[in-house]
C-alpha cells in the first residue's frame, strides 16, 4: 500500500511566507521529488492557520518512505533547508501509511 512522507512547516513571520512559497515551489519540492524518487509531491497552505505549510511526498510502499527517512538524500535536503531558513521555519516530519484508498 502507498505511503506518504509528510512535512509540516510553520512559517511564523508573515514576511517570510511569500519567499518561502516561491522557494518551496520552484526549488525544494522539485529537488525533493527527484532526490526521493517519489511518485509525486504536493504542498499547500492551511486555510485555518496561514502560517502552516504542509508538503506530501507519495511513495509506492511504506518501506520506501522508511528508507528515505534515514537516507543521505533527506540529510542533504535538510541541510539545504536549514541553510536557507535557519531557525525561522519550524518543521516536523511524519510517515503516513495509507490504510484505505477509494477512487471516485
Amino acid at each position: 500500500m502507498a505511503a506518504y512522507l509528510v512535512v509540516r512547516a510553520v512559517v511564523a513571520d508573515p514576511a517570510d511566507r511569500a519567499p518561502f512559497d516561491l522557494w518551496y515551489r520552484t526549488e525544494h519540492l522539485p529537488d525533493a521529488v527527484k532526490a526521493f524518487k517519489a511518485q509525486s509531491g504536493m504542498r499547500g497552505w492551511s486555510t485555518l492557520d496561514p502560517s502552516v505549510h504542509t508538503a506530501y511526498y507519495r511513495f509506492n510502499t511504506l518501506a520506501e518512505v522508511e528508507a528515505i527517512s534515514s537516507s543521505p538524500a533527506i540529510a542533504a535536503l535538510i541541510a539545504e533547508f536549514d541553510r536557507v531558513w535557519g531557525t525561522r521555519v519550524i518543521r516536523t516530519r511524519d510517515i503516513l501509511p495509507i490504510a484505505d484508498e477509494l477512487k471516485g
